[in-house]
């Protein structure tokens, strides 16, 4: 089985934003007069802007705005990534050894593209064959639309990628597209199971480990339609 593509998420997985995200979600609650427990905070990480906005309406009796929400924490979140983005231990030295392998890399993402573009600025756009924003296919995480989508643009199938995440909501996008997983937690714990493999940092994640992966989707695995 060869290694055709890897598919990175990328708050909290290439770049420390997820708690970027969680902040600008905490204040707007705050704002709003609510608390997010334990439960919100999962909710909200690694969903887009909108579902984040309408979890928050949906406890204000009718309040809140979803369009302006959008557009407070969509505003609030680009202002902290601008000025904070860091990329994470260990993901410049994967994607550039993936490049070096000749395997195609794309970034598939629950944030808007204003913030996808920040990134990639960040990163290098070199280092990336292709990327999916919110809102650039039918639906986002954890629906499987935006693997499917990057799947599609590098002409790959599932028994043959790869997807590198570290929310449950992203896990469940991948998983439920065909990939096989290589999840790196973040503020949200991720559990072992079948097809996927969870490392403590991506200093932990190499080429070896990534091909390896493939030999559980060898074993007929069908996605999820």
């Amino acid at each position: 089985m060869e290694l055709h593509a890897v598919l990175f998420d990328m708050d909290g997985t290439l770049v420390d934003t997820e708690g970027l995200w969680r902040q600008t979600v905490e204040e707007e609650a705050r704002k709003l007069g609510l608390g997010l427990d334990d439960e919100g905070i999962a909710f909200v990480l690694g969903r887009s802007v909108k579902d984040s906005a309408e979890y928050l309406a949906s406890f204000t009796g009718g309040r809140a705005d979803v369009n302006r929400l959008c557009d407070t924490l969509e505003h609030r979140f680009a202002q902290l990534v601008e000025h904070q983005i860091v990329p994470l231990p260990g993901a410049l030295r994967l994607l550039d050894t993936l490049h070096a392998a000749g395997v195609p890399t794309a970034l598939v993402s629950a944030s808007p593209r204003s913030i996808v573009d920040t990134v990639l600025d960040t990163l290098g756009r070199h280092r990336f064959v292709t990327s999916f924003a919110a809102g650039e296919t039918p639906e986002t995480k954890p629906a499987p639309d935006p693997y499917q989508a990057a799947m599609a643009a590098l002409g790959v199938g599932p028994a043959h990628c790869v997807a590198v995440e570290d929310t449950p909501t992203g896990v469940a996008s991948a998983e439920a597209a065909g990939c096989a997983v290589v999840a790196v937690p973040s503020l949200a714990d991720i559990v072992p199971a079948p097809r996927r493999t969870v490392a403590r940092s991506l200093l932990d994640v190499d080429l070896d480990l990534l091909r390896s992966m493939l030999l559980l989707s060898e074993k007929g695995f069908t996605p999820s339609t």
